[in-house]
């Protein structure tokens, strides 16, 4: 595998910062609100990226609930496909966000699984406007994949693509040496 933009090579495991609506994978993952109508952040420039077609989808699919996910096309995105997860909004990480947010992973594990989409694309899922503190969400992704690793082949290859430096440095330290 190549390595990542830091140089560092984590088996079936790339970190990068930039657009997730730019990457040509299987499926990029868009971090939703509980409508999937779009929204701020993440959500709206996938929404943006992807066209109008993306949000007639969305509503027929009836909403998401926090840590389940759905599938719908891509469009005009260069991934083919885009899983709808919805994060936990962080309330101080007593009223179950770590399991929530680890739901949200593993929902988008297993539609990738079942789908047989050999990459997959993450954001920095409830980090943004929903306030997960980077460093504990970048261990709960990191765990997750992890774990899905350990039991599927499939996929291949997971890309965490983060906002910025800090987010990156969080999954660095995340996935550790």
């Amino acid at each position: 595998m190549p390595a990542n933009q830091d140089g560092r090579s984590y088996a079936r495991v790339r970190l990068v910062v930039g657009d997730i609506t730019r990457l040509e994978v299987d499926a990029i993952v868009n971090a939703a609100n509980e409508t999937l109508l779009g929204g701020g952040g993440v959500d709206g420039a996938i929404h943006r990226a992807a066209g109008p077609e993306l949000l007639a989808e969305c509503r027929n699919l009836g909403g998401c609930p926090p840590g389940e996910a759905k599938l719908t096309a891509g469009y005009h995105l260069a991934a083919a496909h885009v899983i709808h997860t919805v994060g936990p909004i962080w309330r101080g990480g007593t009223v179950g966000e770590p399991r929530i947010l680890a739901n949200c992973y593993r929902s988008c594990l297993e539609i990738a699984r079942e789908q047989r989409f050999r990459n997959l694309a993450f954001p920095a899922i409830a980090t943004g406007i929903y306030g997960y503190p980077r460093d504990q969400a970048a261990r709960i992704a990191v765990a997750a994949v992890r774990s899905h690793f350990e039991r599927y082949e499939v996929p291949e290859t997971v890309i965490f693509v983060c906002f910025d430096e800090a987010t990156l440095d969080c999954y660095r330290a995340a996935l550790g040496p």
